[in-house]
Order: structure tokens, then C-alpha cells, then sequence
């Protein structure tokens, strides 16, 4: 008997389920995995060997695939992670075997506002309190890895600033790097949101006065955001990975040539530290299907995708594996589409976009709903002009998802707030603009309540797809750039800052330019870069204010409006909620 959502927290019904879930060998059994290919972390968690499984499976043919992104979200989330969960239940109700990769929680979230990221109610994948507090630690090791290269650099700058040129190499066995102390290119990371360490200052002389490191500006950011994260989820294999990390590039000398992590020696090192970071975890759904967790979040400030690892392995060993695409399709599905597919080479079968009511209430005119505050009135009572109002923005990212040569699936993540009315509304506008829409109640009653969410999503794998890029890699950065703002984001236009311009044009004249990805970094809660427009805004320019060159991943970042690297902490966070039971050890009170 599985306990009722609407009457227990998310972390009460993992703990529930928690005590009929499969031992990670029954998991990996039943998923196709063979004994040898687990790598368990004690009785319930799991890592792969995907180099084993993918070599085993080579001439299996792919599973069906499929993303899963949303439309442009509330500060409170739209469920994407739940009907990811739900979704994959369905289908196994269905008879299908079915798999999900997901990305790991951060801490920032996690301890601040949006939670774990683990679905919700009868819908989300377990053991919870593992999967958000650590779990395995992939993100720490991409934080030691990231932090070690600022050591080598910070380190080797204090060098060459106490050092003449023979003693430097006598002393190092290196040559002189020149390293420019104003052309530093990256900083620290932490997985926390901590708006005190956005800007800090380093090497501050100590009683050892020159022996206390190099003092500059230096800052922190989420280490999702790190470049190590973002090579973690586009990497082939272990091979591929130890190619990048050597590319990454931390800052120019004063010739104006990059200095790399190969340059400063400790690429080898920062890969150790991520060798059994680049194999995926297992958990499992609710009702016991397989969850590949791999990679981070935040995809407006990262490239915010699970891995292509993981979702090379899921489609091996099933028939239909859901991905999933942090935040909205102008966002995550935009760099599944234009980053990632070109990375993993493959190709989606159908695309599931999640809308609910309460969002398209926000995009229709009603008070933005705030994390730890009431929802406002019009929440909680019917409005089908609300809702009329706001599926501009779901209609908006349809047409972008088709522009894709993909079939879209609206599924309206059910809350049980929403009124026959809304829903009805919703249906009549998506079916009128050619779209498959399903009602899906994967949060009240898991598997059993996805099952119209999976029918649609199986008919629509049926339909012939045109997968097609957005863009050429051969075009111009900016050219691509407009692109994306006009077609994608619905923008008039494109303003560049002076740094951000100059920025463009150097990478634009490097050997590799066309080799070059585009990962954009915008604000999740407008199509536009402004977070306080809703809907579909009219008449506005992208503004550009910067441009990072991340060498080893491959791509191009250009920052656009007023979003950092380092979210901050609010004045009510979750981890406010969150205790330990102190006779059974057991965390209460994640969501």
C-alpha cells in the first residue's frame, strides 16, 4: 500500500517505498545489466561500467529516445523530473522496457529553493536522501578536479613572480609560461549558492609575505557550471575526457596566447580524480525501473544535460530510455538539440514538452507565485483566462521543438488544483496548433496515471522524424547567436557589449571556430533575458554582456543579461526544513 501524496511529503513516501525497493543486483538484473558490469555503492546504489556494457552490446540496436523539456518555468518548477519518472512508468506499465537518465542534484538547490530534483509524489526515483546529499560523488570530484587546476595556476603564478627564469627552471623543470595575472579566465567552484564568494580577493600576504600565494581578484562559482561538468556530459569515454581536460584553457599570457591545464602539467592529475566520476549511477524509479543519474544541472548557466555516457548505455538496454533537459526549451532543449545530439550523434524519436496549469496561470497575468510563500488566490481557484492567456508560451515552444523535425508531446503535469475547464482550454489550443496532448496524473498515481502521457509519447516515436541542427557550426558565432535569439527566443535583435563583441571576434579567428559549440547562458524564466516578462515578449533585444571560451568542452558561452555563475541564497532556503532523526539517522524533510 503506497501512501497517499496528497496527504505525505515527497521525502515520507521515498522513505516508504524506500523499504520494498530492489537490491541494486536485482536492479541491474532485471535491466539487462550483467553482475560484473555493477559497481555497487553499498545495497541500493550503483555505478555502471559503461565501457563493458556499450563493448557487450555493440551491435544491439538503439532503444527509442526521447526528451523530455518544459515550458518556461515558475521559481517553484514545473515537474520535468517527476514526468520523466512518470513517464518511464508508464511505458513499463505498458509493457515496455523503459529507463530515464537524469542529472545529479546540486547543493545549491537542493539546500536553497527548488529542492533535489528526484520527481515528486508517486513519481520520483530513490533512495532520496543519497541521491540529493552526494551520492556517489561526482560532483565533488569535479570540484577537486576544477579546484586543482586553479591550484596548479595560482601556484605557478607565484612562481614565475618569485622566480628569475633559471631558478624557475631549475626549480620546476618548466619553461617560463608568462602567465598574464589580469587575463585569468577561470575561478573556484563550490556546490553551494554563496553570493559572498562571487568576488573575493586571493594570496592576500601573510607573516611568509611572498610565500602566501599571488594576490588577485579571483570568485567562485556553482561548480555545475564548471567546465569539467560540462566535459563530464559530452564525453564518449575516458579517452575523449582526458583529451579535453588537457584543452581547458585558465589563462592567457601576456602574448595573448592561452595557457592550458597540458600547459601547466595537471590535466593527468584532474582526470585521476575523475575516473570513476565518468561512469554513470543507477538508482531506480518508484516502481522499480532503471535511473541513470549523470552530470549537472542548471542549464542556464551549464550546458544542464545528462550525460551522453549515460544515454548511450539506456538506449542499449531498453526499448524506449527518456532524457531529460534542464529548464525550458529555449534553454535545455535547445542545447540537447544543438549541443549535445552533435556530441553523442544521436538522434531523438519525439520530444515531451511539460506545461502546467500554475505556469501558464503566471504567463496568463496572474502574481508570480514565490518559493515559501501561499500561492496567490488565483492559483487555487479556476481561471481559464489565465490559462488562455499564457499557452502562448507553451505554443511558442512547440513550434520551436518542430523546428527541431521532432514530434512534440504536451503532457499537462496534473495538479490537483486544476479544474476540467483549464485542462480543456489547454487541449483545444495545443490540438488546434497540430499537437498531441496528454493529461498526466504521474504524481497522485505513479505509473498507472502516465499511461495516456505514454501512449501519446509511443504514437509520436511513430512519425517520421526530420532531425535537423538550428545552425551550421560553419557559421559566424554571432550569426548563430541571432539565430538562436530570433528563432528560438522570439528576440527583434541582438546588442553586444564592447567585451562581449571583442570577445566574439577572437574566438571567431581561432584555427577550430567551426568546431566550436554554443552554449548560452540566459535567465530560465523568460524566453527573453529579462526574468520579469512572461509570456511571449514582443519587440525586445538580446543583450550580450560577455563571452567565455570554454576550450576543452568545445564551445562558446556568450552571457546574456543580468545572470551570474554563483546563484545566491534567499531569505527563506529549504535547508531550513531539513533535520535528522536522531535515533534512527534518518534525513527528514527533502523535497
Amino acid at each position: 500500500m503506497v501512501l497517499d501524496p496528497t496527504q505525505h511529503a515527497d521525502w515520507e513516501i521515498a522513505r516508504d517505498a524506500e523499504s520494498r525497493m530492489k537490491t541494486i543486483y536485482e536492479l541491474g538484473r532485471d535491466a539487462g545489466l550483467e553482475e560484473k558490469e555493477l559497481l555497487p555503492y553499498g545495497h541500493y546504489i550503483g555505478k555502471v561500467d559503461y565501457r563493458a556494457v556499450l563493448k557487450r552490446l555493440e551491435n544491439r540496436p538503439n532503444g527509442r529516445y526521447v526528451d523530455v523539456t518544459a515550458i518556461t518555468p515558475t521559481p517553484l518548477g514545473e515537474g520535468k523530473s517527476t514526468t520523466t519518472m512518470g513517464l518511464v512508468q508508464g511505458l513499463a506499465r505498458r509493457g515496455q522496457r523503459s529507463s530515464a537518465a537524469i542529472r545529479q542534484p546540486s547543493g545549491g538547490p537542493t539546500m536553497g529553493v527548488k529542492g533535489s530534483a528526484a520527481g515528486g509524489g508517486l513519481s520520483q526515483c530513490i533512495p532520496l536522501t543519497p541521491y540529493s546529499l552526494g551520492f556517489t560523488g561526482d560532483i565533488n570530484a569535479v570540484m577537486n578536479a576544477h579546484n586543482l587546476a586553479m591550484v596548479a595556476l595560482t601556484a605557478r603564478m607565484q612562481h614565475e613572480r618569485n622566480y628569475d627564469d633559471e631558478k624557475l627552471l631549475r626549480l620546476s623543470g618548466m619553461p617560463r609560461l608568462n602567465i598574464d595575472p589580469t587575463r585569468v579566465t577561470i575561478g573556484w567552484v563550490i556546490d553551494f549558492c554563496c553570493q559572498a564568494l562571487r568576488n573575493i580577493i586571493i594570496g592576500i600576504d601573510g607573516h611568509g609575505g611572498r610565500s602566501d600565494g599571488f594576490m588577485m581578484r579571483s570568485h567562485f562559482d556553482m561548480a555545475v557550471s564548471s567546465e569539467v561538468m560540462a566535459i563530464l556530459s559530452i564525453a564518449r569515454d575516458l579517452e575523449d575526457m582526458r583529451t579535453r581536460i588537457g584543452k581547458i584553457i585558465v589563462a592567457y599570457d601576456r602574448d595573448g596566447k592561452p595557457v592550458t591545464t597540458s600547459d601547466l602539467e595537471v590535466a593527468g592529475a584532474m582526470t585521476a580524480w575523475m575516473i570513476d566520476a565518468i561512469n554513470p549511477n543507477l538508482i531506480q524509479t518508484i516502481e522499480g525501473q532503471p535511473v541513470f543519474v549523470h552530470a549537472g544541472p542548471f542549464a542556464n548557466i551549464a550546458i544542464g544535460q545528462s550525460s551522453v555516457i549515460a544515454d548511450r548505455v539506456g538506449l542499449k538496454l531498453s526499448d524506449y530510455h527518456v532524457t531529460e533537459s534542464g529548464f525550458g526549451a529555449d534553454i535545455g532543449y535547445e542545447k540537447f538539440w544543438n549541443l549535445k545530439c552533435h556530441y553523442s550523434g544521436l538522434v531523438p524519436d519525439a520530444a515531451v514538452i511539460v506545461a502546467t496549469i500554475r505556469a501558464l496561470k503566471s504567463h496568463g497575468g496572474a502574481p508570480a507565485p514565490l518559493p515559501g510563500r501561499p500561492l496567490p488566490e488565483e492559483y487555487r481557484k479556476e481561471n481559464v483566462g489565465f490559462v488562455e492567456a499564457g499557452c502562448c508560451n507553451l505554443l511558442h515552444h512547440i513550434v520551436s521543438v518542430r523546428k527541431s523535425g521532432v514530434s512534440p508531446v504536451v503532457c499537462i503535469n496534473s495538479f490537483v488544483t486544476d479544474t476540467p475547464a483549464e485542462i480543456a482550454k489547454v487541449r483545444e489550443l495545443c490540438e488546434a496548433a497540430g499537437a498531441r496532448v496528454a493529461l498526466s496524473r504521474h504524481w497522485e498515481l505513479g505509473g498507472e496515471g502516465a499511461l495516456e502521457l505514454a501512449d501519446a509519447f509511443m504514437d509520436a516515436c511513430n512519425d517520421k522524424q526530420t532531425f535537423t541542427p538550428l545552425y551550421l557550426w560553419s557559421m559566424p558565432f554571432k550569426e548563430r547567436i541571432e539565430r538562436i535569439a530570433r528563432e528560438i527566443y522570439g528576440a527583434s535583435g541582438v546588442e553586444y557589449s564592447e567585451k562581449a563583441s571583442s570577445a566574439l571576434d577572437s574566438f571567431q579567428k581561432l584555427p577550430n571556430a567551426s568546431e566550436l559549440g554554443l552554449c548560452m547562458v540566459k535567465t530560465q524564466f523568460s524566453l527573453s533575458d529579462n526574468p520579469a516578462l512572461k509570456g511571449v515578449p514582443r519587440g525586445w533585444t538580446l543583450h550580450i554582456r560577455d563571452a567565455l571560451l570554454y576550450g576543452g568542452a568545445g564551445f562558446v558561452v556568450p552571457v546574456a543579461g543580468d545572470i551570474n555563475l554563483m546563484p545566491g541564497t534567499g531569505s527563506n532556503p529549504a535547508f531550513r526544513r531539513i533535520d535528522v532523526d536522531t535515533l534512527t539517522g534518518q534525513v527528514q524533510g527533502i523535497f
